[in-house]
């Protein structure tokens, strides 16, 4: 199991602020886990809103690249400005 959560404007269009998922083991990175997710149409809709995000794991910044596995929390945010 991987909790994702959702922050600002993403959490509003995704409805939700966190998600449990079991994604196939083959989804090992968080470039492959956001494309699974993209899978399931709302939230194709509401990635494709917010195309530029940040990705945290485990509360440490990451990339697309980053590995994960079951256990891990990943977060997804908007980039955030400073002003």
């Amino acid at each position: 199991m991987i909790e994702i959560r959702f922050f600002a404007a993403l959490r509003e269009r995704v409805g939700s602020d966190s998600l449990t998922v079991s994604p196939p083991d083959s989804v090992d990175t968080v470039a492959k886990l956001v494309a699974w997710l993209e899978e399931e149409p709302a939230l194709a809709e509401a990635l494709a809103a917010t195309p530029r995000r940040m990705v945290a794991v485990n509360e440490e910044l990451a990339s697309e690249e980053t590995t994960i596995a079951g256990g891990d929390v990943v977060a997804l945010f908007p980039p955030v400005t400073g002003g």
